[in-house]
């Protein structure tokens, strides 16, 4: 009997991302292996981000654009995303973050080689204007849920996981870092997520992201830990983890 090829679903939350959203979407359409559809749910943007969804969904069959009707924000965006999806994966993909086109292709075969449900890979990272640094942030072959209390080494845009357990862990409210918060969650029921050691996600570092803003991260990352259940304890003891670690993950990332 001929094996059933597995499908892949792109889901890109967008929100006034008109300078960066064309390099996105392309890097998803020159993938070495192709999604079944690419969902960009546009977050109640502004015209100038519409129009380039307007001209890529017409260009191009596979993406699909759908709007909020109001801003709701990055985690009811990739959750509507992951209940419109028909393929067997989920890949998320941020709206000003890039993939290297073999990104799909070697995940795929890695997490079919290791018969798993939920992978991430390394990084590079690029500034506001594209250029990009030197040095990558390299991840394990596997983590934990104990393991990841103590550093989030998954970056949300580098996940392919299966689309049941999105269904079952959607990501919850903006004021935690929600995909950590779903990733732990996640790591409750399976034993680890396999990871790709190589700079499949190009990330783009912003002072005006949530994980640019350090006392902000910070704050998130300890109201995260109480989101899945952490005593006050546990959740100060991971912090200092968290702190340590996370000063580490971009030392070697330079202009």
């Amino acid at each position: 009997m001929e094996q059933k090829t597995e499908t892949i679903s792109v889901v890109v939350p967008a929100y006034n991302c008109a300078p960066y959203l064309t390099d996105t979407l392309q890097s998803v359409l020159a993938q070495t292996v192709q999604p079944l559809e690419i969902l960009v749910i546009d977050d109640h943007s502004d015209q100038e981000t519409q129009a380039i969804l307007e001209t890529f969904s017409h260009q191009e069959s596979k993406i699909h654009v759908y709007r909020n009707e109001e801003n709701r924000g990055v985690a009811y965006s990739r959750n509507r995303g992951v209940s419109l999806a028909k393929g067997d994966w989920i890949a998320f993909l941020d709206s000003d973050d890039q993939w290297a086109p073999e990104k799909l292709e070697k995940q795929l075969a890695m997490l079919k080689s290791k018969n798993g449900v939920f992978g991430f890979t390394g990084s590079a990272f690029m500034d506001e204007s594209g250029q990009r640094y030197s040095g990558i942030f390299e991840v394990p072959e596997t983590v934990s849920q104990t393991e990841l209390l103590r550093q989030n080494v998954i970056s949300c845009s580098s996940v392919m996981i299966r689309r049941e357990l999105m269904v079952r862990y959607p990501m919850k409210s903006d004021d935690i870092h929600e995909d950590f918060d779903a990733w732990l969650r996640i790591l409750s029921e399976v034993p680890a997520a396999y990871g790709l050691n190589a700079p499949l996600l190009i990330y783009r570092l912003s002072p005006n992201s949530k994980s640019g803003n350090k006392l902000k991260s910070f704050r998130m990352n300890y109201k995260t830990y109480r989101s899945v259940g952490l005593s006050p304890w546990k959740a100060t003891a991971n912090m200092y983890w968290y702190t340590k670690n996370g000063l580490k993950k971009y030392k070697n990332i330079k202009k």
